[in-house]
């Protein structure tokens, strides 16, 4: 059945919005808890599906993965009021709530089962997962971290995301690499201020929203579906702007705010983490670039059993938000006038 007519899915969908506003509203450690755990429960019959074996896998996955994380940030936090009252500065403390809630965002080197669950997932599921599910755990990590460790972190996700990319067929872990990349810029961006990650989240979660109703839409699961599908070049053309656009090439809007926290890590002299997340975003443009020429190149014969139907108003909405993509860093510029 489709999501916006199954009355199950909508209801869970509101909570895990509630449950993060629970979360990130709280006064008090434990509320945050319980709020993460809320929103954990109500993504579980989201994802899952008794009818593909794939996603009841992830389903489960991402169960055992959260809880470890859940009873680890649990047990710290009332260690910490037990020994420690008032939340004190204690490192040892920090780096273990640090660590959870890095875990539960899917930060390297706890990425392991981030890439494994999206490609279980549905392309609704998948933006959720690599957008909604990040808030709770950054704004709760921006009260209270370690600088050497999210430091470490940052540089950590800049080379995973970017060299766990290169050697992928799929195009769900390909996404699921590029938001690995793409945390380590909004983990940048929170260590200076949440506003500045805020900015950087609205842009990222505009282009993972394009790219996820464009595979969803033409019903890509593999890379080389690219080159077999003998679409119109305008389609491919939007997937080029698009890919573009979120690996930072300067004229498309994804450039836009990376370019701002480049300028604010510069400001505050974190120069080898600017070096590491522009040279990381290099490799990210040379895995996209090389999908887009392939499949501009590439132009086999119509084959018999592939057979896309796009609607034309389909394709005129991909073609309007693609116009964003290259427009965007145009009237982006208005705001340095």
């Amino acid at each position: 059945m489709f999501f916006f007519y199954n009355l199950n899915k909508m209801f869970f969908t509101f909570i895990i919005f509630f449950s993060t506003l629970i979360s990130i509203s709280s006064n008090s450690w434990l509320g945050c808890w319980i709020g993460l755990e809320i929103n954990l429960l109500s993504f579980i019959p989201l994802i899952s599906n008794s009818n593909n074996l794939l996603s009841s896998e992830a389903s489960l996955k991402y169960f055992l993965t959260q809880s470890i994380a859940s009873i680890n940030f649990l047990f710290f936090i009332l260690l910490n009021m037990m020994l420690m009252k008032y939340f004190e500065i204690n490192n040892f403390f920090k780096i273990m709530i640090n660590s959870s809630l890095l875990m539960k965002m899917g930060a390297a080197p706890f990425h392991w089962w981030f890439p494994n669950i999206i490609e279980g997932l549905s392309w609704f599921n998948n933006f959720m997962l690599m957008s909604w599910q990040k808030i709770s755990p950054i704004i709760l990590l921006s009260y209270y971290f370690n600088k050497n460790l999210l430091i470490i972190i940052i540089i950590m996700n800049a080379i995973i995301g970017a060299i766990g990319g290169l050697n992928q067929t799929s195009l769900r872990k390909l996404l699921a690499f590029s938001s690995i990349n793409n945390l380590s810029w909004m983990l940048a961006s929170i260590m200076i201020s949440e506003n500045l990650w805020m900015f950087y989240f609205l842009f990222y979660c505009m282009l993972i929203s394009i790219m996820c109703f464009m595979f969803y839409m033409l019903n890509l699961i593999y890379i080389n579906q690219l080159f077999f599908i003998n679409f119109n070049y305008l389609i491919k053309l939007n997937f080029m702007m698009n890919l573009f656009s979120m690996g930072g090439l300067p004229p498309f809007i994804g450039f836009f705010p990376k370019w701002i926290i480049i300028n604010f890590l510069l400001n505050n002299n974190f120069i080898l983490i600017n070096f590491i997340l522009i040279m990381s975003s290099l490799i990210m443009l040379f895995f996209y670039i090389r999908i887009t020429y392939s499949a501009l190149m590439f132009n086999y014969l119509k084959l018999k059993w592939i057979n896309y139907i796009i609607k034309n108003k389909m394709s005129y909405l991909l073609n309007i938000i693609s116009m964003i993509s290259i427009l965007g860093m145009i009237m982006s510029t208005f705001f340095f006038m």
